[in-house]
């Protein structure tokens, strides 16, 4: 457990576990893991920290009251791992599923009319199908396969059991605790506070139990009403940093203006600050916007000048957009479960005749110029409007193969052309052809980077910085580029109709977690290419995978 005073990141918890590893004063790891919610990707490194902690000779403690892919996976590297006697288990494999939203669409008379340079660009099949393409099966079943072979092989490798061993109890059609501890896959049936004092008793009393080790908050502590004060009068920014340190700067989620507005801000601020020596950026995302991700490309391009480290460490996605920004890295680090590629573009406009014929509404349009009225929401494309489009398209194409060709240079295994396509990748399957360099987390990419700058034990500052509660109350606004802000546009009618018309329907509440996050993605999604008509955006990650 950590303070909740800053909200816990992935950087905090995986750099307290790198510092366990060598700090003689540690003599073990307790985690409680049922309230964890991580990607595969984040698995893997916290994983692999756990292995090197065991390696160490300390001791891995863990406890859950379910056991599933995700418990199962950390669990492998614990050294005592103990799961409530009538605990849950939901150990039964990977299941993909895709939601399709043509008909919903259609109940709106919304017709999506998508245009795809790249034969695995799916990503707007989920607009205008019922069902996936064959090049969309083919792509999903590569990603399910690979993510299904880390898991087992992993598990396998952690517990000292055979491949085959786990999978006998993966298709087991109702394991219980009891036969998981039997296959060697738990090591004790035990209620959490039976636990607890099993690990006390393990230990002598002069040992210190810290619920927040290695998390250097970054704060000023407020401990009075003077505190408060020097908070709320002050001037709000942080102070200058005097010393040599590795720049985190954090992209998540889709990339459009608003996104990326203080993550360029923060690596202009890197670059003018003599004492920011290297820039790790951390990239989640499957991209967006094909013009705002130039425009941050463009500002890696000014850190890259300054001739200092410039590294990337993939998250669970880093594909289209979000490998677009990566590509002019010194190095990539990916984890094996990371989704990257979909090098390719998306074009799509959202047609409203018959949403408008529905509502008894006309319209009489009038134009001057061949195309002034492609982008009109009221008709399709004509055959050389739609021409048109593609050709636009294939311009950002060519840039894209551009960018793979200049960043990646000779370590590319192939041309960048025939790696692209719209094709996604496992993290592991990157390597192979040289998309990325290197499988390894978050803190391996801070620690190349440390050493490329020549810092020894230098401090990593992140940006932009988690917020506390007091910080929305009483922190000035951040400092970003107004052109950007100002350019977004928030056109949001379609969405809004839609949530009108799925909150309407009693049936929602029918749907799983995951459907709804399903559904969210496709909101958000289509607000995206209302917003921007051409894309560089990876499909959505099928339900079970993410």
């Amino acid at each position: 457990n950590f303070s909740q005073d800053v909200p816990l990141t992935h950087h905090a918890l995986t750099q307290s576990l790198a510092r366990a590893v060598d700090d003689p004063n540690v003599k073990g790891v307790v985690l409680d893991f049922d309230e964890a919610s991580l990607g595969l990707a984040q698995l893997e490194e916290v994983r692999r920290l756990l292995l090197d902690i065991r390696d160490a000779k300390k001791d891995v403690w863990l406890y859950t009251d379910s056991y599933e892919n995700s418990t199962a996976l950390i669990g492998s590297a614990a050294t005592h791992l103990a799961l409530m006697p009538e605990g849950n288990v939901d150990f039964s494999g990977l299941y993909a599923e895709s939601m399709y939203f043509k008909k919903l669409l259609d109940k709106l008379g919304v017709q999506a009319q998508v245009v795809h340079i790249g034969d695995f660009k799916s990503f707007g099949e989920t607009f205008y199908r019922t069902g996936p393409s064959e090049p969309a099966k083919k792509q999903s079943a590569e990603l399910l396969d690979g993510f299904y072979e880390t898991l087992v092989d992993a598990i396998a490798a952690g517990r000292s059991l055979s491949k085959e061993a786990v999978l006998t109890v993966i298709n087991d059609d109702h394991a219980t605790p009891e036969e998981l501890v039997a296959a060697g896959l738990v090591d004790e049936l035990t209620y959490r506070t039976d636990f607890i004092e099993k690990i006390e008793d393990h230990y002598s009393e002069e040992v210190e139990f810290d619920n927040s080790y290695g998390y250097d908050q970054g704060k000023d502590e407020i401990t009075g009403f003077m505190d408060l004060m020097s908070v709320v009068f002050g001037n709000g920014r942080k102070k200058a940093k005097q010393e040599d340190y590795v720049a985190l700067v954090v992209l998540e989620g889709g990339i459009d203006d608003e996104s990326i507005a203080p993550v360029r801000t923060e690596i202009l601020k890197a670059k003018e600050d003599e004492y920011a020596k290297a820039l790790v950026l951390r990239v989640d995302s499957p991209g967006g916007s094909a013009l705002s991700s130039e425009v941050l490309w463009e500002a890696l391009e000014e850190w890259k000048e300054t001739e200092r480290p410039f590294i990337v460490s993939m998250g669970g996605v880093a594909a289209s957009g979000g490998y677009y920004i990566s590509a002019g890295a010194d190095r990539i680090f990916a984890e094996k479960g990371t989704v990257t590629g979909s090098i390719g573009v998306v074009g799509m406009k959202l047609v409203l005749k018959d949403a408008l014929d529905q509502l008894g509404i006309t319209t009489y349009s009038a134009q001057r110029g061949k195309y002034a009225g492609m982008n009109s929401s009221t008709r399709p494309y004509t055959e050389q409007e739609e021409s048109a489009v593609r050709d636009s398209m294939t311009d950002v194409y060519e840039t894209f193969l551009s960018r793979v060709r200049e960043g990646r240079g000779e370590r590319l295994k192939q041309d960048a052309k025939e790696l692209a396509g719209g094709r996604v990748y496992t993290g592991d399957k990157a390597m192979t052809i040289g998309l990325v360099d290197e499988i390894g987390g978050l803190q391996d990419a801070l620690a190349h980077a440390a050493t490329e700058a020549e810092l020894e034990d230098a401090p990593v500052y992140l940006f932009p910085e988690p917020k506390s509660p007091l910080d929305g109350l009483l922190s000035e606004p951040e400092e970003s580029d107004e052109l950007i802000k100002m350019s977004h546009q928030k056109r949001q009618s379609v969405a809004k109709a839609m949530e009108t018309l799925m909150l309407d329907s009693s049936t929602l509440g029918l749907l799983s977690v995951e459907q709804k996050k399903a559904l969210n993605v496709f909101m958000q999604q289509l607000r995206a290419c209302q917003n921007s008509q051409i894309q560089l955006i990876s499909p959505a990650l099928p339900l079970g995978l993410r």
